[in-house]
């Protein structure tokens, strides 16, 4: 026994170092130039770092924060922003591992998961990037590592993270709830369901208080993380967008953005008169919204451009590019084609035993992994389709890929409830 567990053991540390070193070589060959918003966290970066306003409110800032103190600690360059990354994925595939450690599941099938998840190309690409997923995700998988575990007081560090996870994407405000599902139909306890994610909810709440109250005092009235929100709905719900992608708000038909209200407004007014603009056309266009919907789910799930913003200002060739969209396209779509194929499946087991009563007989993993993949997926059918948005999903599709797999082979067993 210690020596298979010797042997074990040694492979994680194998894969784990040789994940290590294909992100440095990465980093270390293709010279990435961040542009449009990777340019800008980049430059509020270094404004943090030097002492200056920490934004105006209109997009969350909490990536750029850390960020920040990591430039004021060592000095800002781009180069340091990838290896703060290439730390950041190093310690996901820990949580990842130690997550899978907490499941119970064969070691075989524990292997080819960790494997597949540390060498898939986004993950090893995004190391150059400086955008927000990498210091989301990190965060996420620290949450997903801390819920499975069994610590006394587990849901006051899952709310203290969710606060610091909602300070990088404010949207993550909402993970209680998906906490409270997962532990009601899990458990079949409602007031311990109710009582674990209000507490996630109310630490959560106390995080960001301090950046609410800022940006109140900021702009004069109650202000939420960021006002962004508004302008994002505007721009992807209008008769113009046919795409389901960002698109100048200028470009919209009778664009609120040209009006004098709108320009005398403050930014919080601005993202109010956004936000009810674009309801309002949603509303008046259900079929039209449904459609955008899925086209931006597609856009997220299964267009893999996300690796063209990593080769941005590098050099290579538009050739070698192209060869390496195609490539890590196809593996994306492979993985998330069935890995959401077995969502979707499990979804239907999970109505089944709510059906039957049964729902203690479910994986609380399985369980965790559907509630989060349609907590993201509700935000990107209304909201914007990117394909780098689809990266903190990446260990839900890899996990649901195999399972996926698994149950063709061994004829659905895994799933029936």
């Amino acid at each position: 026994m210690e020596i298979k567990s010797l042997k074990e053991s040694m492979y994680y540390k194998v894969v784990l170092v040789l994940g290590l070193l294909a992100s440095i070589l990465w980093v270390t060959f293709v010279n990435t130039q961040p542009f449009s918003d990777f340019d800008y966290y980049y430059n509020l970066s270094v404004d943090i770092a030097n002492g200056l306003p920490w934004g105006d409110t209109y997009t969350s800032v909490g990536y750029c924060i850390v960020l920040g103190g990591i430039f004021k600690l060592f000095g800002a360059s781009i180069l340091k922003a990838k290896i703060f990354n290439i730390l950041l994925t190093l310690v996901s595939n820990i949580c990842f591992i130690s997550i899978l450690d907490k499941l119970g599941i064969k070691e075989g099938k524990k292997k080819i998961i960790f494997a597949v998840f540390v060498f898939m190309p986004n993950n090893i690409f995004y190391n150059s990037l400086l955008a927000t997923e990498v210091l989301f995700t990190t965060i996420l998988l620290l949450i997903t590592n801390i819920y499975f575990g069994s610590g006394k007081f587990k849901y006051l560090w899952i709310g203290i993270l969710t606060g610091l996870n909602t300070m990088v994407k404010p949207f993550f405000a909402v993970f209680f709830f998906a906490i409270f599902l997962v532990d009601l139909l899990k458990e079949r306890k409602l007031m311990k369901s109710i009582k674990n994610s209000f507490v996630v909810l109310l630490v959560s709440t106390l995080v960001i208080s301090p950046w609410l109250y800022r940006n109140t005092k900021l702009v004069g009235q109650l202000t939420y993380v960021s006002n962004n929100g508004g302008i994002v709905l505007y721009i992807n719900n209008n008769s113009q967008n046919n795409v389901g992608r960002w698109m100048p708000a200028e470009e919209v038909e009778n664009s609120i953005v040209k009006t004098d209200e709108y320009k005398n407004a403050n930014m919080t007014q601005k993202n109010k008169m956004l936000s009810s603009a674009a309801k309002k056309w949603i509303k008046e266009h259900p079929v039209q919204f449904v459609e955008l919907g899925f086209k931006r789910l597609f856009n997220t799930y299964f267009v893999g451009d996300d690796i063209s913003y990593s080769t941005y200002g590098t050099g290579i060739s538009e050739h070698t590019k192209t060869t390496m969209l195609t490539i890590t396209n196809n593996i994306r779509k492979l993985v998330f084609g069935f890995g959401i194929i077995y969502m979707l499946i499990y979804s239907l087991c999970i109505l089944k035993s709510i059906f039957k009563k049964q729902t203690e007989l479910l994986s609380k993993f399985d369980l965790y992994l559907v509630v989060l993949f349609f907590m993201f997926t509700s935000v990107y059918f209304v909201t914007e389709g990117q394909g780098r948005y689809a990266f903190p999903e990446i260990f839900i599709m890899i996990y649901s890929f195999y399972s996926f797999i698994n149950a063709l082979i061994n004829g659905y067993k895994e799933l029936r409830v």
